[in-house]
């Protein structure tokens, strides 16, 4: 009586028998034999999904660089108009980057902390 309440446990699948029923559906096959190298191709060819991530993240990155380098173009320009029109720019840069001092002047120079 207690057989008739439970399923009865399954035993190990039958492969050779899963193949022969697979061989045997001709639709299967035809869809198996012309899907897989067509997603194989979607996914991983040369104009795939993978390439277009890849392109995209290329395309991100070459973009930001773009802002960077515009963004420190104008900035250049920026310093080329304060060089151009400012005294007391010009006489900056001359004593900071060229260590240049007016007649008269004593440079003292303090060594750095060790």
């Amino acid at each position: 009586m207690d057989n008739l309440f439970y399923r009865k446990s399954k035993g190990r699948p039958d492969l050779r028998a899963f193949l022969k029923k697979l061989l045997r559906n001709r639709r299967l096959m035809l869809a198996l034999v012309i899907g897989l190298p067509l997603a194989g191709f979607v996914v991983f060819g040369h104009h795939g999904i993978l390439q277009r991530i890849h392109l995209q993240q290329k395309k991100t990155d070459l973009e930001m660089q773009i802002r960077a380098g515009e963004a420190q173009r104008k900035s250049l320009e920026q310093e080329i108009k304060k060089l151009d029109s400012d005294r007391t720019e010009i006489e900056k840069v001359a004593r900071e980057k060229h260590h240049m001092a007016r007649e008269g002047e004593q440079v003292y120079r303090v060594a750095p902390a060790k």
